[in-house]
This record gives structure tokens, C-alpha cells and sequence, in this order.
């Protein structure tokens, strides 16, 4: 929790590579203990318990070191951890988008594991299992661009700078599309040899191979969904990010999952497909909202500064 909580303040005060450190440094304490204590040690489960554990507290050293430390602009002091109400509920107002994001994660693996057991057994959910995790390799490396641009475009916009809020947009915009536009030519090029990564099970990888063409055949709109939804949290639109964060999943995937088996010849065609159309819909209806309003929040700033 320190070290997710903290970082963001490391990386707001434009040192990025000590952000960036202080991820690479636990996880690469984790990957060495890891072997040492399960294998080395022979201490199996517990072993990678406790190399996780290690990890994380150099982690959360290293956060508090600097932050403490006379490198750091914004230091750590008891004075400002007091409450304060005008500080407090903004942040959370802005963070309850990204909370309802990742806390619908769960909701949304029980809806296709719970219907892909019905209508196509173990096998549907472990391929679901594989297409998951190589999805991740999609939307946590977006996820990660538009988490470093949030402050660059935060403090242009704070400070009124349009037109470098709109070049960092543009950036971070392009960087998520070709991204994904790239990751969904992999999918739909080679999806077996990316299944192959996660499992050596010959049929499971022939089951992953059809579904998982169908699953990301709209993964290359997600740059364009994430981006701009990100954005409109960069820019102070907590309501409209959190309405949109809550458009994909809640309010069109959800009830796609269920609705499409009964609609289609294949009920596992069904659930699988539900992910593209409600991926396409949601990129178009976030983009067409973003580009609407875009210039008039940036005017709105400018005239507060």
C-alpha cells in the first residue's frame, strides 16, 4: 500500500526514473529471493510468501527514504498528514473511477466463468483462464502510459497551458493505439503460439486458439477507451470518468455475457463475443463524448487561471 499509494508522488514531482526504480527494484528482489527460499531453502509456498513480503518492504523503504530525503521538492511532515475535508474528498471523488475499474474485475470473472461452465465446461473456462492473462499484456502497459501522463497533463492544465495539454493528449493517445492496434494484429495472427506461453495442454490450446480470436477481435479499441477516460481524470471530470468506467463492464459487458448465448446458434460464441462488442461500443461512445467536450474543459480551466 505505500508503495502504490507513495509512488504517484515520486512521479508527480518529475522523477520518474526514481518512480520507476522503486517498482523494478521489488519486483526484481522478489524474482531472486523467489528460486532461493522455495527451491534453495526448500521452504515451497512459504518461501514465496516470504520473498513477496521482503520485497514489498524494500519497496517501502526505498518510497520512505526518499520522501524523507533532502532530493525530494514536496517532503513527508506530520503537519500535512492532518484530514482536511477539501483535500480528502476531491482525491476520493477522482479515485472512485479508478477503484469501480478494478473492483468490477472480480465481478466480471465470475459472469464469464459462471457462464462459460454452463454452456462449454472446464475447458471454455480455462481457455477464458489463458485469455485473460494475455489480455494483460494489452491493458496494464496502456494503463501504465496513461497513469505517467496524468500529471503531465494535470499541471499544464492547472496552469492553463491548452495547447501542451493537447500535445500531451495526442501523445498519450497515439502511444494507446498503435499499442493496441499491434497487440490485436498479434491476436488475431498467432493466438495459438500465445497460448502456448501459458499452457502446454494440446487441446486447451486449440479451444484457446478460436476463442481467444473472437474475445480480442475489438481489443485494438481499447487505447483509444482508456485513453480517454484517463484523460477526462487528468482533467479534474470525476463524474464523467467514473460514468464511463462503469459503461464497459456494468452496463454493456455484464449484461452482454448473459444476453448474447441466448441470441446465437453457439452459446459460447455468445459469451466470448459479448468482450468485442462491448469493447467497440464503449471506445466509440467514450471517444465521441471526450472529443465533444475536450475543448470546452480547456477553455473553462484557462479562464480559472
Amino acid at each position: 500500500l505505500l508503495v502504490l499509494g507513495m509512488n504517484p508522488f515520486i512521479t508527480t514531482q518529475g522523477f520518474a526514473k526514481t518512480s520507476m526504480l522503486t517498482t523494478v527494484i521489488g519486483a526484481v528482489i522478489n524474482i531472486i529471493l523467489d528460486p532461493i527460499l522455495i527451491f534453495g531453502l526448500g521452504l515451497g509456498v512459504q518461501g514465496a510468501a516470504i520473498a513477496t513480503v521482503l520485497s514489498q518492504a524494500v519497496g517501502a523503504v526505498w518510497i520512505l527514504h526518499f520522501l524523507t530525503g533532502k532530493k525530494t521538492i514536496l517532503r513527508l511532515r506530520k503537519d500535512y498528514m492532518r484530514p482536511e475535508k477539501k483535500v480528502i474528498l476531491p482525491v476520493m471523488a477522482l479515485g472512485v473511477s479508478t477503484f469501480v475499474m478494478m473492483s468490477t474485475e472480480s465481478l466480471l470473472s465470475i459472469s464469464f466463468s459462471s457462464s462459460l461452465a454452463r454452456y462449454g465446461g472446464d475447458v471454455a473456462v480455462g481457455a477464458m483462464t489463458v485469455i485473460t492473462s494475455a489480455s494483460q499484456l494489452c491493458t496494464l502497459p496502456i494503463q501504465g502510459i496513461c497513469q505517467g501522463g496524468q500529471p503531465v497533463m494535470s499541471f499544464n492544465f492547472g496552469a492553463g497551458k491548452k495547447s501542451r495539454v493537447k500535445e500531451a493528449f495526442r501523445f498519450q493517445l497515439l502511444l494507446c493505439s498503435c499499442y493496441t492496434c499491434l497487440f490485436w494484429l498479434l491476436m488475431m495472427l498467432a493466438p495459438g503460439a500465445v497460448a502456448g506461453i501459458f499452457t502446454s495442454d494440446t487441446a486447451l490450446i486449440d479451444y484457446t486458439t478460436w476463442s481467444m480470436r473472437i474475445y480480442m477481435a475489438g481489443i485494438f479499441a481499447m487505447g483509444f477507451q482508456i485513453a480517454c477516460q484517463q484523460s477526462f481524470m487528468a482533467l479534474g471530470q470525476a463524474k464523467v470518468s467514473l460514468l464511463l468506467a462503469c459503461l464497459r463492464k456494468i452496463i454493456l459487458l455484464i449484461p452482454l455475457i448473459f444476453i448474447l448465448p441466448h441470441l446465437l446458434p453457439d452459446p459460447v460464441f455468445g459469451v466470448f463475443l459479448a468482450e468485442p462488442v462491448s469493447d467497440i461500443l464503449a471506445a466509440t461512445i467514450t471517444t465521441i463524448t471526450f472529443f465533444s467536450r475536450f475543448n470546452g474543459i480547456l477553455e473553462r480551466g484557462a479562464a480559472k487561471v
